[in-house]
């Protein structure tokens, strides 16, 4: 069985060679059948991340993914018929972005379909461009390109994830644009707007100006911008005098619709209930009082306008004031003034604004603002935080619009208490990172925006009945049958209607915009899992097992997966969640594309090879960051080492034949197997309580003691079939070498795989995970007999002598019971150390070399 063991082992080629044994064998197919038998306990079911497929991975995602793969593997050996999927991310707005300028193109929906458009280039740097360089298109023909462009890197991805050697059942995937997934997505949304948690409303709303589409909460962060304060004056009604404000976005003065200062704040107290009237526009609005107000910020009073920021917001709703917005959807002020800027000055001063940027706008305001004497002072500029996209490039505005929300516990303290609960009830791997998700869910401040005014998404199954005008009756939402589902309202038509009724008075109107992709994403278990589509698949997998992803979008996927969840369900998607941290560059920075520092992996994997790769992932616990240095990896040539070692390690083991009838004779091999025994039982219970680190640093402990100390003793007794002992030695050195390799197979996952093929048949990963063996034995023989070994090398070194230098005699001092232990070993270290007459001398203290007496060598 030992005869195809190559001359020199090497860990060059072996991904090659046995993902195509892998996918030939179909060792990682989910054996449904199997899993029909045991019933749902006998699966281990993974709600793996889809990536999105809009761009490049990065080595982020190899030590994610890693992360999952060593539990995955683990629980494959327990027994488990495991289901693990792979899912693809296809829409959204990265993956519109990267389209644009990957191929120079932009869409424009107002364009007929072109049947023979060529693109004007391919292969685009995934960078922002200027709009106005970008071809437009048809709405078709830019979702055709979309679709043409995720399955070229999705093919990219898979071929990585193939070589990073994960153990995915890659029968089971699915793509967030495919019709059954926009079947699922859909079906889901109309349940949630039949039970009344899914509404329409016309409401203030965060907006990219350059995506030109609404953006959710989750999907926001905060960057330092350069600022001024502006201190303007406003006019008292009354004549008395004036009221200064300070603010950082004068250009938004004609949709100031109030003054709001703290009702504590005793300077404006006496001007709670009157009015000023706003400098250049000469509009008259109200001064009130509001909780939000900070007395110690400017000076003191702010002006609310009709929306400058979320604030605005929350002081327009709670103390009912108008609605007076200037920022059109592109960003720019809108052509007509509000109606209450009524004096031709006014209204001179704002046609000086209308179509400017806001950058524009705030630059001749503050002219404007100068000339009138109403601007005071302009402070020294600082940095503030400012709301982003998060794949934004501009600040975000706030504009009136109608969309389509989903309820999530903003404003429902019995969801939200029952999204808590939920959360308390999962395991999470650490478990501090529980708290991020009670964080996150009770400072929710509104309801989950879920409609994106893009085109490459899942459309929303929804259409409108026209009134006697054409205008859409928004109080008449058309919805379609299940089985009418996939559907897209821009071409289908609802039941009860023709196609000639479209867009005419009394007949109906699609929506036309499309779900954010977390609406989509959040049902992951639903799209792998066959919900509502597979009934018996889904019952043997959900609630999974396992939800594995970074710590970073625990607001945006975990969160959204348990609202979905619960809200069909009333249940938690998972038992466990398993939470990544970063992987951070050499100065502690976390590696972002934004930040130039990202680490693209298909150099590391193919210099290093991918089991060093995996170690590196697997030295480090679930949600601690990472420190990689692609100079200097230094884990990840630990690992390529430890690879190496054990493919030669199992090499020399598998040299010493095992005779028929073999048994665990010596008690240095007993001891051996023992303190395996105990490696064995706390790898396993590491393993279970998802703590890879912790099962392979035990592992790895042992196995170095396991090749430099144990078989290094019992070599010689191995190799001579005279000796009483030689069956002993063989027999434990093949059964800790079986051992081993599965504990190490989840990690190294290829050099495993390929030592396990020199003696054994089928897979070590489908091979069963390794049990104490029972032999009675005493590990501390084994520690005893590997400190004398480091004496004896040490004694010989400082004789400057080679360690094959023959001893004559060799004295070792230590108290009674080690001494007792080293006579059990005695043998064996009298042939390692070449040593004529060893010494074994009662003594206090720790274990010495007394005295060395090298023997005489021949000329």
């Amino acid at each position: 069985m030992t005869a195809h063991i190559p001359e020199k082992p090497a860990l060059e080629g072996l991904e090659q060679k046995w993902d195509a044994a892998w996918a030939e064998q179909g060792t990682y197919l989910f054996d449904r059948a199997r899993a029909a038998e045991t019933g749902r306990g006998g699966v281990f079911s993974v709600d793996t991340p889809p990536p999105t497929a809009s761009g490049s991975l990065h080595i982020g995602h190899v030590f994610s993914f890693t992360h999952t793969d060593l539990k995955v593997r683990f629980e494959r050996m327990r027994g488990k018929s495991v289901f693990y999927p792979m899912g693809w991310d296809d829409n959204g707005l990265p993956t519109e972005r990267r389209v644009q300028n990957y191929y120079g193109v932009r869409c424009d929906p107002t364009l007929p379909y072109d049947e023979s458009f060529v693109p004007p280039f391919e292969g685009g740097d995934n960078k922002s461009s200027r709009a106005a360089d970008q071809v437009p298109i048809s709405r078709r023909n830019f979702i055709e390109l979309c679709e043409k462009l995720t399955i070229e890197d999705e093919k990219q991805f898979e071929s990585l994830f193939r070589q990073l050697g994960l153990s995915v059942d890659w029968t089971q995937t699915y793509r967030t644009i495919s019709d059954e997934t926009i079947r699922t997505s859909q079906l889901a949304f109309l349940r949630n707007l039949e039970r009344g948690e899914a509404y329409q409303a016309l409401a203030p709303t965060l907006w990219d100006i350059d995506f030109r589409s609404a953006i959710a909460q989750a999907e926001l962060e905060d960057r330092e911008q350069q600022a001024s304060y502006h201190r303007i004056a406003f006019h008292k009604t009354d004549g008395s005098g004036d009221i200064h404000i300070e603010t950082t976005r004068p250009e938004l003065l004609p949709a100031c619709v109030a003054l709001v200062a703290n009702p504590d704040d005793e300077r404006y107290q006496p001007y709670f209930g009157k009015t000023v009237r706003t400098p250049l526009f000469d509009v008259e609005v109200p001064v009130l009082p509001h909780h939000l107000a900070q007395p110690d910020k400017g000076s003191g009073i702010a002006m609310i306008c009709t929306f400058g920021d979320v604030t605005d917001i929350i002081w327009w709703r709670e103390l009912d004031l108008p609605n007076r917005t200037i920022l059109g959807h592109d960003g720019r002020i809108v052509a007509d003034a509000p109606d209450v800027i009524v004096a031709d000055a006014a209204r001179a001063a704002y046609a000086e604004l209308a179509g400017k940027t806001v950058f524009s706008a705030k630059k001749r305001i503050v002219e404007l603002l100068q000339e009138s004497g109403e601007l005071l002072e302009v402070s020294k500029p600082f940095s503030h935080p400012v709301k982003f996209f998060e794949k934004g490039d501009r600040p975000l505005e706030i504009v009136s619009t109608r969309q389509w929300y989903l309820r999530n516990g903003a404003r429902d303290e019995e969801l939200r208490s029952r999204l808590i609960s939920l959360g308390q009830e999962m395991s999470w791997h650490p478990d501090f990172m529980r708290v991020r998700y009670e964080n996150w869910t009770n400072g929710l401040t509104g309801d989950w925006l879920v409609s994106r005014q893009r085109f490459f998404g899942v459309p929303i199954p929804i259409w409108y009945g026209l009134d006697e005008n054409g205008e859409r009756d928004y109080e008449r939402v058309i919805t379609p049958d299940a089985a009418q589902l996939p559907i897209d309202p821009t071409t289908d038509v609802p039941s009860g209607y023709t196609a000639e009724q479209r867009g005419v008075p009394g007949g109906f109107d699609a929506e036309r915009d499309i779900f954010d992709t977390w609406a989509t994403s959040s049902l992951t278990p639903q799209l792998a899992g066959g919900w509502q589509r597979d009934d018996e698949l889904w019952q043997l997998v959900a609630p999974f097992d396992l939800r594995p992803q970074g710590q970073d979008i625990i607001r945006t996927w975990l969160f959204s997966t348990m609202l979905r969840s619960a809200l069909e369900d009333g249940r938690a998607p998972w038992s466990d969640a398993a939470i990544s941290g970063f992987i951070v560059d050499p100065d502690r920075k976390k590696m972002s594309k934004s930040k130039g520092n990202v680490v693209t992996p298909a150099d590391i994997l193919a210099q290093h090879g991918t089991d060093a790769v995996r170690y590196w992932a697997a030295s480090s616990r679930l949600g601690s960051d990472a420190a990689f240095d692609p100079q200097n990896p230094t884990q990840v040539k630990i690992g390529r080492r430890l690879a190496i070692k054990v493919l030669n390690a199992a090499k020399f083991v598998l040299s010493f034949p095992v005779p028929d009838g073999a048994a665990v004779t010596h008690d240095l091999d007993a001891a051996m197997l023992a303190t395996l025994d105990r490696v064995i039982v706390d790898a396993t219970r590491a393993f279970e309580a998802y703590d890879h680190a912790r099962a392979l640093e035990i592992t790895e402990a042992f196995f170095w003691t396991f090749c430099d100390d144990y078989l290094e003793l019992v070599k010689e007794r191995a190799y001579d079939r005279s000796d009483a002992g030689q069956a002993s030695a063989a027999l434990a050195l093949r059964l800790a070498l079986s051992s081993l390799l599965r504990l190490l197979a989840p990690v190294l996952a290829f050099a495993a795989e390929e030592a396990w093929s020199w003696f054994e048949e089928g897979s070590v990963h489908t091979a069963s995970w390794p049990e104490a063996s029972g032999i009675a034995g005493d590990p501390d023989v084994l520690t005893a007999a590997s400190a004398a070994l480091i004496g004896i090398r040490r004694a010989k070194t400082e004789a400057k002598a080679s360690q094959k230098t023959p001893v004559s005699v060799l004295s070792l001092r230590a108290d009674a019971a080690t001494i007792e232990r080293l006579r059990r070993a005695e043998g064996d270290l009298k042939a390692v150390g070449r040593i004529t007459e060893l010494e074994l001398l009662d003594g206090a203290g720790d274990l010495v070399v007394e005295r060395v007496e090298l023997a005489p060598q021949e000329v």
